[in-house]
């Protein structure tokens, strides 16, 4: 079976699932695209489906390129080896409004797709292997060295028996990192003809497929990381389990957790924060440099809050992959997050109160 009939089977599939599934009126939240992205994957990661409908209502409504590209991402980002015909589905419904129009429109295949991925089993495997490649330092040598390797020594490296960050990083290269910049990666262009020929050589035809495709839609590398990952599953040793929630606070329309990093009045609130006088505050003042305190420390709070997963598949390698992107990948003035990692955790009160104050400044200035 080529790619196309794979994935006309695949769009079969969710044609079905679409049909029978009854799609709940749309509602809409007050929120910027950004607060919207963050909610939508937080919300599905953490299973709470009734706040990602609303997330992925109001992106369709203010911006559905941005829910769909978000959709494909946590597909691969969180659901990952917790559900790969999901992961299959999500990423035939990437092909485009035509190809949704006779699914049953935009919003019954966003909010089945929503709905899906909030009740679905996680793995985040794809993500931590993708930091524990580019962040790790046992791996500092070959980040360096692999930006001049040929197209065979990658190749080779990647249907070898190296460790899994090794393979991972050699199959990012062979992809080009130019695709993804990286600022711990030397940027070359790659070839996805050898790469995707190599992952051939050692992975069932169908696998190779959707990690093709889902690159091609999204443009990222997760989509090759899961297909990698899957080998290394052992169906009888998978359990699932919750991740442990800090206590949660609502901001408004939105939990607290959703202020992240990567939104303008979360930033904002991690640097009020470290300017403050908290345990966390002043080991990050004393450890971290200034320029990097506000990324350092929301990487910290993501790691306590922001992956948390309602039903996380649990299995050896990913759980190893999560202890080293936990511990060991926060950079060379944290070779332990040990110690903050508690302090934070701790502390998340305190963030949590200068996140309502700004937003709360914030709706007052619109």
């Amino acid at each position: 079976m080529d790619q196309a009939e794979l994935f006309q089977a695949i769009r079969g599939r969710l044609y079905g699932a679409v049909a029978d599934f009854q799609p709940p009126p749309p509602q809409l939240l007050n929120i910027s695209p950004y607060l919207g992205m963050s909610l939508l994957q937080k919300a599905i990661r953490r299973g709470r489906t009734e706040l990602a409908l609303k997330a992925a209502a109001t992106l369709l409504q203010q911006s559905p390129e941005r829910l769909w590209r978000r959709l494909a991402c946590i597909a691969f980002e969180d659901v990952g080896l917790g559900d790969l015909d999901l992961v299959a589905m999500a990423t035939a419904a990437m092909a485009g409004k035509r190809t949704r129009g006779p699914l049953g429109g935009e919003w019954a295949v966003a909010s089945f797709l929503t709905s899906r991925m909030a009740d679905a089993i996680k793995c985040r495997g794809a993500d931590d292997l993708l930091l524990v490649a580019e962040n790790h330092p046992d791996f500092e040598t070959q980040r360096l060295q692999f930006g001049f390797s040929t197209i065979k020594e990658l190749t080779g490296l990647i249907t070898g028996s190296e460790p899994l960050p090794v393979r991972a990083l050699a199959a990012w290269f062979l992809l080009g990192t130019d695709r993804r910049p990286s600022p711990r990666l030397a940027r070359r262009s790659g070839d996805t003809a050898a790469l995707f020929a190599a992952l051939a050589g050692i992975l069932p035809p169908c696998l190779v497929e959707i990690a093709q495709e889902g690159h091609r839609r999204s443009g990222e590398v997760l989509p090759i990381f899961v297909a990698l990952l899957a080998p290394q599953l052992q169906p009888d040793l998978e359990t699932s389990e919750p991740d442990e929630m800090p206590p949660e606070v609502m901001l408004g329309p939105v939990p607290g957790w959703v202020v992240d990093l990567y939104t303008r009045p979360g930033r904002a609130a991690l640097a009020n924060f470290i300017d403050g006088s908290t345990r966390t505050a002043r080991w990050v003042r004393l450890r971290i440099p200034p320029r990097r305190r506000v990324t350092f420390l929301g990487t910290i709070v993501f790691r306590l809050e922001g992956q948390c997963v309602r039903r996380r598949l649990r299995w050896t390698t990913a759980d190893e992959l999560r202890r080293l992107t936990d511990y060991e990948c926060n950079g060379s003035h944290c070779p332990d997050a040990t110690e903050i990692l508690q302090l934070a955790r701790t502390d998340l009160g305190e963030l949590n109160a200068i996140r309502a104050e700004l937003l709360e400044a914030s709706s007052h200035a619109s």
